[in-house]
């Protein structure tokens, strides 16, 4: 405990330098706002120092229970007449609160307003940062828990920084200057007001990092939450399928209760400190009050200079309440702030190197050298790969599952980089590419067709976002989709659900071939692209991938022997090293593990086809 606790000062805005230093790039673009806003805020502290001034000289000056010869200090003051200074200071009363409260709506908005900017700009910059890290970082995390750092975290650190941390800084520079002139009216006074700040101070340390740890954990949970949702809707099918609603309820609910009782705690521990800090406050009053009128009656301070210290306590400890008030949200906000710069400071593992080249147009002839990978240090997912594809050859990877096979097409792309060895196309190492030039002369169509919330056209022109609609529409056609897109409620401008969930494996997949042909590119990868379909989809997929892959360097990865024997050469992969390779007739000659293979899965076939017509005729 009196580690923890030596610490905590430190940790009142956790890791703000850390916090400070990463986001100060963001600030600094917003500078003439920050500026004029900080004007305003000086501005506003001037006058609210000289609000109490105009009741001063009422009491000491108006008043007739005034000590006698009463006098300001200020000679144009003191020689004016009673009644024409009762009437100047109301009039200063009111002006000087609208000139206040003026500057302060200038300086609040001005800085809500780069708040928002700035952390507008950090989300942006979040948000491509996640798009950028590589796919061994994404492997690790949830999706639904990085949702919430893109959309929870940053949101709780807007409110929190306008409606806490802005305010508190700016009640922090008036305590100061306040504390001065207070110190300069009466130091012994001033010391007998702030002597409560030590018991302050050890209360918002034992409290504070208490409520930090209580924010961190319920953050943690809510993270938990999201991933939990966003895991049980995506794979919605298959929970309702196998009546898997319960359990992944009664698992959300737990860590719903969790944060609850987490959010809670963190409520009790801060309003346990705030009213530890109105007592505190109301203690110094007192103090001030005592001491303070005994000076009064001894001609050592005047009834105004009283009224004046008392003034300045009360709105001096107004940031020392206002903390106390906002230490859970600084708290959630702060772990929250350290939940995205853990994503902003994250590197990816691929990126592009210091003198990386746009890519030329490539004629498609790719070389693995020696080539070892490994997702874990402990084993390796590909071992010593070597061989070349020439140009316009097509080449199936075939091998049981998990052999390595679609970790092959990865590398190509530069999802990942391999640990030993080199790949090149056309001569020139891939990482001597930017991975943009590098990836935009790729198509690639994977088994689960990705397809995003938007329509038929947009879905195939992500391929090519600058793609025309005449293009959009022959590389459509050329993936065997024109008629079934043609036939949908709004054609080309139908939306396509989530995932494409509005239509069939089978039509998925024939959009998915028709962006990967109007991608372009002379190399093309296909991993599993006919996996899961019926025999008319098949042949309907497989004639698309036939036009698709003319004159295109393809890479075949299948479980279908008869689209892997069309291929020019098979490599048959298996344990992370090709053990065999050479046409389809050459391996069956051979009779070696691919001939095996075929076998497998040929009777495997044929038992799918049996019970699949016994079902039928039941």
């Amino acid at each position: 405990m009196p580690m923890a606790a030596s610490r905590e000062p430190h940790e009142i805005l956790p890791s703000l330098r850390r916090i400070l230093r990463r986001f100060w790039p963001n600030v600094r673009k917003h500078r003439s706002l920050a500026a004029g806003s900080l004007l305003l805020l000086l501005v506003e502290i001037v006058l609210r120092l000289l609000e109490p001034w105009p009741l001063k000289f009422i009491f000491d000056r108006v008043i007739p229970a005034a000590p006698a010869g009463g006098r300001s200090g200020i000679a144009w003051i003191d020689a004016l007449e009673p009644m024409t200074l009762l009437s100047l200071a109301a009039a200063a009363v009111v002006g000087i609160t609208a000139l206040r409260a003026l500057a302060a709506y200038g300086n609040t908005v001005g800085f809500a307003l780069m708040g928002n900017r700035v952390l507008t700009d950090v989300r942006s910059e979040l948000y491509r940062r996640l798009q950028a890290l590589s796919l061994s970082f994404h492997a690790k995390a949830r999706s639904g828990d990085l949702v919430v750092r893109v959309i929870g975290d940053m949101g709780l650190l807007k409110d929190v920084t306008v409606t806490a941390v802005l305010p508190l800084l700016a009640n922090l520079i008036l305590l100061l200057c306040m504390m001065a002139v207070m110190l300069s009216l009466h130091w012994q006074l001033a010391l007998l007001a702030f002597a409560v700040f030590p018991w302050f101070w050890i209360s918002s340390v034992r409290l504070g990092g208490r409520i930090r740890e209580v924010s961190r954990k319920q953050r943690r949970r809510e993270g938990d939450m999201a991933a939990t949702a966003a895991e049980s809707m995506g794979s919605i099918k298959i929970i309702q399928a196998l009546s898997l609603e319960g359990v992944f309820e009664e698992s959300f609910s737990g860590q719903n209760r969790g944060s609850m009782k987490d959010d809670v705690k963190g409520r009790r521990l801060a309003a346990r400190l705030e009213r530890r800090v109105d007592v505190l406050i109301a203690v110094s009053a007192a103090l001030v009050l005592l001491y303070g009128a005994r000076l009064v009656m001894g001609n050592v301070l005047t009834p105004g200079d009283l009224l004046v210290f008392l003034a300045y306590l009360k709105d001096a400890f107004k940031p020392v309440r206002n903390f106390a008030k906002f230490t859970g949200r600084l708290a959630k906000a702060s772990a929250a702030c350290d939940r995205v710069v853990d994503i902003l400071e994250e590197e990816p593992e691929v990126r592009d190197l210091p003198d990386a080249a746009p890519a030329p147009p490539f004629r498609g002839h790719v070389r693995f050298e020696n080539v070892s990978f490994a997702y874990e240090k402990s084993r390796n997912a590909l071992e010593e790969i070597d061989f070349e594809a020439k140009e316009g050859e097509r080449i199936a990877l075939v091998g049981p599952s998990g052999a390595g096979k679609s970790t092959l097409a990865s590398l190509i792309l530069r999802l990942y980089d391999p640990g030993d060895g080199r790949i090149s196309i056309d001569g020139t190492d891939i990482r001597r590419y930017t991975l943009s030039s590098l990836r935009s002369q790729i198509g690639m169509v994977l088994a689960e067709p990705m397809l995003f919330m938007a329509s038929v056209r947009e879905n195939i022109a992500f391929g090519a976002p600058d793609a025309s609609a005449e293009e959009v529409e022959a590389a459509a056609r050329l993936a065997n989709a024109h008629e079934f897109i043609e036939s949908l409620p709004q054609g080309y401008d139908t939306i396509v659900g989530e995932r494409g969930i509005t239509l069939s494996t089978g039509q998925c997949q024939r959009i998915a071939i028709a962006r990967a042909a109007v991608r372009g590119g002379r190399i093309l990868l296909l991993d599993e692209p006919t996996k899961g379909l019926d025999r008319e989809n098949e042949r309907a997929v497989a004639d698309a991938l036939e036009r698709l892959s003319r004159g295109r360097t393809t890479f075949i990865i299948t479980h279908d022997l008869e689209l892997a024997s069309g291929a020019d050469r098979i490599l048959y992969v298996e344990g992370g090293k090709i053990r065999e390779r050479g046409t389809h007739a050459e391996l069956l000659r051979t009779g070696g593990r691919y001939a095996e293979f075929c076998r497998y899965e040929a009777a495997s076939r044929e038992r799918a086809g049996k019970e699949e017509s016994r079902a039928v005729s039941r």
